[in-house]
């Protein structure tokens, strides 16, 4: 890695996609405040709510994640009045 061109907060952090509960470790400079232990290892946690191991284009199956019932308000304001 070239020395200088990353931030002094560039780590190792855990991205956990909270709806199925995969966590994949990858070098990032998010900011967070939780952390996870992973065989031993603390990690700084960062939560997503869709990841590759989630989301449709990927899985191949059509899965409608609804945080917050945003699906619910964008048909009860866009439905066939």
């Amino acid at each position: 890695m070239k020395k200088g061109i990353h931030p002094d907060s560039y780590r190792l952090v855990a991205f956990k996609d909270m709806s199925n509960d995969v966590v994949f470790i990858t070098r990032s400079c998010v900011n967070t405040k939780e952390t996870i232990d992973i065989d031993g290892v603390t990690y700084p946690v960062m939560k997503l709510e869709i990841s590759n191991t989630s989301h449709p284009f990927y899985t191949g199956k059509m899965k409608l994640v609804d945080t917050a019932g945003r699906v619910d308000k964008f048909y009860s304001r866009y439905k066939k009045k």
